[in-house]
């Protein structure tokens, strides 16, 4: 069997990879409540003949496919897809738009679940040769970073066990036709914290007979960047973002507290762990120099998405083979987070980006905006890599 094979049972269906993601697109449904679409995937799966398996993370879907040239040390290799929506109003003229108000494929979650098909589809046409076994795991509630977990809960990655995990995310910044892969990190952890600035409230008039937590919560906002520029090193990197700002009810009142709400970024688990413990100590010390308290609270996220250099390697050689070297960016880290990273930590390897935009034709709007959208001719791309990178892996001796 070639690439060649793969390549021609993926392209016979562009035209229907592009329905199923319009028909996605059209019914969204938002995390842990995708009963639809995991309907459409497990039936799709069942008519190909694989192995299926329903409920695992709640509505996640699992399909096994045992290739007809696979021994008992044959290896086992999963491919991952994500498949819940937004809370998002879509903006869009398109004949395709949601028909769900207030939910929306933002994120290219449809396209993941259309390539997703494609390579069972294509990896069915050619299982007589297919030298071991492809798991298909469509993921639930990536948005809510908490799907990945329940599933592996529910078994997903038992009976078989995967020996390699491979995904990929559509990317509209970078134009189809390229892909990003690198080894080691791609996407970045994602964590909450919360902090509570705790002063005495007053007159705005009399400052002086009051502790003002707005004051203190500049304070602390302008500290926390020093944990970046000066505690983390400079060949690495990591943000500290304080998003959500709360305090106050009028223009002349000093109120009694201030609640801050914000994320940490990083790439590496010490800096990680580090950023976190220092954003309590340094707001909790700036409160305490200003006479206010400041309580810390963080709601732990997710890990950073780590590829593999060997599994890595596989996709990217797989990739080359069918758009050529000079069309992978190898520079393609992103400081957003994906629960990838817990099959990725469960197992080797490679989480890589797919371009979907296209400024020629005006696709050029970001991820989790009203105005997303894909150029479709990246499903059957992502399709083929994946296809070909998961066939690459199961010749590959352990």
């Amino acid at each position: 069997m070639t690439m060649a094979g793969i390549h021609d049972a993926v392209y016979a269906q562009a035209a229907d990879l592009s329905a199923i993601r319009r028909d996605l697109h059209q019914h969204p449904e938002l995390a842990f409540e995708e009963h639809r679409t995991a309907n459409l995937i497990a039936e799709e799966l069942r008519r190909l003949g694989l192995d299926v398996r329903t409920g695992l993370g709640r509505t996640g879907v699992v399909g096994i496919l045992r290739g007809d040239a696979a021994t008992a040390t044959s290896r086992t290799v999963m491919v991952r897809a994500d498949i819940d929506a937004l809370p998002i109003l879509e903006d869009s003229v398109q004949p395709y738009r949601s028909q769900a108000a207030g939910k929306m494929h933002a994120c290219g979650h449809d396209g993941h679940i259309a390539i997703g098909l494609g390579v069972a589809r294509a990896l069915v046409a050619l299982r007589a040769d297919l030298p071991g076994t492809v798991v298909f795991a469509f993921q639930p509630a990536e948005e809510r970073a908490s799907g990945a977990e329940e599933m592996i809960r529910d078994g997903a990655m038992r009976d078989p066990r995967p020996d390699a995990v491979i995904g990929l995310h559509l990317w509209s910044p970078f134009q189809v036709g390229t892909v990003g892969i690198k080894p080691g990190p791609i996407f970045a952890s994602a964590d909450e914290f919360t902090l509570i600035v705790r002063g005495k409230g007053g007159h705005g008039a009399v400052p002086q007979t009051s502790v003002d937590p707005v004051v203190v919560a500049a304070q602390i906002v302008t500290a926390l960047q020093t944990l970046i520029s000066r505690e983390i090193s400079p060949f690495h990197q990591a943000v500290v973002t304080v998003g959500s700002i709360h305090g106050g009810t009028a223009f002349n009142v000093i109120a009694d507290t201030v609640e801050m709400l914000g994320t940490v970024r990083t790439y590496d688990a010490a800096d990680r762990e580090h950023i976190l413990r220092r954003i309590g100590e340094l707001a909790q010390n700036v409160a305490q120099s200003m006479r206010a308290t400041c309580e810390f609270a963080t709601a732990i996220g997710i890990p950073p998405c780590v590829s593999d250099p060997g599994i890595a390697t596989i996709v990217y050689e797989a990739a080359a083979a069918i758009i050529g070297e000079d069309h992978i960016l190898t520079d393609c880290m992103q400081t957003v987070g994906d629960d990838m990273a817990y099959f990725l930590n469960a197992v080797p390897g490679c989480y890589f980006l797919v371009g979907a935009g296209n400024t020629e034709k005006g696709i050029t709007a970001p991820h989790h905006s009203a105005r997303f959208d894909i150029d479709e001719g990246c499903l059957t791309l992502g399709a083929e890599i994946l296809a070909s990178a998961a066939w690459k892996i199961l010749l590959t001796q352990a």
